[in-house]
């Protein structure tokens, strides 16, 4: 049987939300299955720093895609921001509050975290650094991405859609893994989150290309 854990990242499960960030760096961790470390440079805002704020400058600079992702060793984050350079998106982190070590995220090792939770799905509903987005409302497409574990969506992912309304918004999940494919996770969360409009998502390998990224974002024809 094979295993594919990845993540990235962390952010708390409060009430509490932090502001998206723009398509430009990051931080974190990720890959269960074969593992192999990547170092994420921290998330950047890139808002601009302009004090212009005629209504022609907030039209054209406020955006109404959101693309949110959990990410372990770094490749579920560069997709995630090659989403939001196509389409001109924000970023918002997903960050446990209890960050992963590398000897928590050692699927091999039985009593490793990751192991525990996931031998223990109660204990998969974990707190985040910020699991609600500041002016929620405006987003109008959502892309969701987080590594596959054990054929599902890494867990960090669980506790944000729990803490959200979808509805009236378009949703595409998005995975990053070495061998697994997408499975159920997309169908999985749908199920959790009862509102939206959840379209098929997509499976990138490990390392995938902005090309191919940028690709398949031009296929789903999104106004």
């Amino acid at each position: 049987m094979i295993f594919s854990l990845a993540a990235c990242g962390s952010q708390d499960g409060g009430n509490q939300g932090t502001a998206p960030q723009s398509a430009n760096g990051g931080n974190g961790t990720e890959n269960l299955q074969n593992p192999s470390g990547q170092i994420e440079s921290p998330v950047k805002d890139t808002a601009g720093s302009s004090t212009e704020t005629s209504e022609e400058s907030v039209e054209t600079t406020e955006s109404k895609t959101l693309v949110v992702y959990y990410s372990a060793t770094g490749y579920t984050e560069s997709v995630a921001k090659y989403i939001a350079e196509a389409t001109g998106g924000e970023l918002f982190r997903l960050e446990p509050v209890e960050e992963y070590s590398s000897a928590d995220l050692d699927w091999t090792d039985r009593n490793s975290r990751v192991s525990r939770e996931h031998n223990n799905p109660e204990e998969r509903m974990m707190d985040l650094v910020a699991s609600t987005v500041p002016d929620w409302e405006s987003y109008e497409t959502i892309f969701i991405g987080y590594p596959i574990w054990w054929g599902i969506a890494a867990w960090p992912v669980d506790r944000f859609i729990a803490d959200n309304d979808f509805t009236g918004k378009t949703v595409i999940p998005f995975c990053t893994s070495s061998s697994s494919g997408l499975g159920e996770s997309g169908e999985l969360l749908k199920e959790a989150a009862g509102t939206g409009e959840w379209l098929t998502g997509e499976r990138f390998r490990s390392g995938a290309s902005e090309e191919t990224v940028k690709e398949w974002v031009e296929s789903l024809s999104l106004e």
